[in-house]
């Protein structure tokens, strides 16, 4: 058995280590049909529309963020590896138990509406965990690290939008309250491309590693195949 790198060896490596696909979970963040959805993506390719302004933003879910995400959930699922989801969605209909900060937004989505629900594409399966949250960080407004410990997960894949919003809180967090956590780069988007980089900057090597969908379903094939032998 290969011993582990020691907390504060060089470079990060006790935090830069393949992950154990029994002690790791997928978090999928918000991405759920009120943050992207075909007629979304519609609007925004016309010129002068509000959803113009983040033509870029829509285009990479499209593109690039939901053909990763499902060939990552396939590969964990195949693996064994727990996917979990997270969406924002109020407890109630009116919103009244959402967090200041969403009320002074403007953001409440419905307990129950079509725009809580995951994108179906990229979606949970079977009886997959979804939880809904009422703020930005996932950590601070749900139960998710009690399930995360009752499931005995120590090591967390996080992706999902937008990148220096939910997703970044939950890296953070994470981090904080002792999970070693990776994110997968283009398995995220944000507003625009330069709020993504400056994110993804600011998260690696010190909240996370950093890797690439490709890099991560070789990882989980990796790990498969040291199982079998």
């Amino acid at each position: 058995m290969t011993a582990l790198p020691s907390i504060d060896a060089a470079n990060g490596a006790y935090r830069e280590r393949n992950f154990i696909p029994a002690r790791t979970a997928l978090l999928n963040v918000d991405m759920q049909n009120g943050e992207f959805n075909a007629e979304l993506l519609a609007q925004a390719r016309i010129d002068g529309t509000p959803e113009s302004k983040k033509r870029a933003f829509y285009e990479r879910i499209a593109d690039t963020l939901i053909p990763n995400q499902a060939r990552l959930q396939d590969a964990a699922r195949a693996a064994g590896i727990e996917v979990i989801f997270t969406v924002i969605e109020s407890l109630t209909q009116d919103g009244r138990d959402r967090s200041l900060d969403h009320k002074i937004s403007g953001l409440n989505i419905a307990k129950g509406s079509w725009e809580a629900q995951p994108i179906e594409a990229v979606g949970p399966r079977g009886d997959e965990i979804i939880i809904p949250k009422t703020a930005s960080g996932i950590f601070n407004c749900t139960n998710i690290e009690y399930v995360l410990r009752n499931l005995g997960i120590e090591y967390l894949v996080i992706y999902g939008v937008v990148t220096d919003q939910c997703v970044e809180s939950a890296i953070r967090d994470a981090a904080d309250r002792g999970f070693l956590v990776t994110q997968v780069e283009d398995c995220c988007a944000a507003d625009t491309p330069e709020n993504h980089a400056v994110s993804i900057d600011s998260m690696r090597g010190h909240y996370c590693r950093t890797r690439t969908t490709d890099e991560l379903i070789a990882e989980i094939s990796g790990a498969a195949a040291v199982a079998a032998a």
